[in-house]
């Protein structure tokens, strides 16, 4: 199976191209608490709880590295209990996806492929190991579905294309303030690798002292 081709737009985006983030995805619920200490147990972050009188209430959560977050709750979506039907979940490694996963309590399928594009599905990863093509599944209580991707090396044009001038300012300051505190005591090494690094992490979601620790593995890791 080979890798899907990018299907380029008719127009480049240009300098008055207004941006339009992708922030949350509503998923319908029948019992707020469950699902709260459902995602609550895979690890995903309560952002807030929020209530309106007896008839509203919104739950913020987001997934682990992810700049994007689920609301879930009480009227705020019409929709049916258990109708959202697998956004998806980007990891780099699905092995280890599904091992955190259903150490966690998640009931998470055996990976799959398909045999073409919008062929049949097909069991195990993708024989060819392309990024993209290796895929699973997990359920939240009210069978709202996930869909895991096996993302290892993008295709051209995404990621961190999309950042603005003010957001990467603030990612090259933020790196420029945690590399002044490892240079003191790091070996001889170039400025831009620890960046590189630091970058990437803060980028996928990662605190600064989680993107500190990934750009002194890299740096690590290039001097070994």
């Amino acid at each position: 199976m080979s890798s899907p081709e990018l299907v380029k737009g008719d127009a480049a985006p240009t300098a008055a191209t207004v941006d339009l983030k992708l922030e949350v995805v509503v998923i319908p619920v029948s019992d707020v608490d469950r699902s709260k200490r459902f995602y609550e147990s895979l690890g995903w972050r309560m952002d807030g709880d929020f209530t309106n009188g007896p008839d509203w209430r919104g739950v913020q959560m987001t997934p682990p590295g992810s700049p994007c977050s689920i609301h879930f709750g009480k009227g705020i979506t019409a929709a049916e209990p258990g109708s959202s039907k697998n956004p998806y979940l980007i990891v780099s490694n699905m092995e280890m996806a599904r091992t955190e996963l259903i150490g966690r309590g998640a009931d998470v399928s055996e990976p799959f492929h398909f045999a073409s594009i919008g062929g049949p599905r097909l069991p195990g990863r993708d024989p060819d190991a392309h990024s993209y093509n290796t895929y699973a599944t997990f359920s939240d209580p009210d069978g709202n579905s996930w869909l895991l991707q096996e993302i290892t090396t993008r295709l051209p044009g995404r990621g961190f294309s999309s950042l603005d001038v003010a957001t990467l300012t603030e990612l090259l300051k933020d790196a420029e303030n945690g590399h002044g505190q490892f240079e003191p005591t790091a070996p001889k090494h170039h400025w831009s690798d620890w960046y590189a690094a630091y970058i990437v992490a803060r980028g996928e979601g990662k605190t600064s002292e989680e993107a500190a620790a990934a750009g002194t593995r890299h740096i690590d890791a290039v001097l070994r």
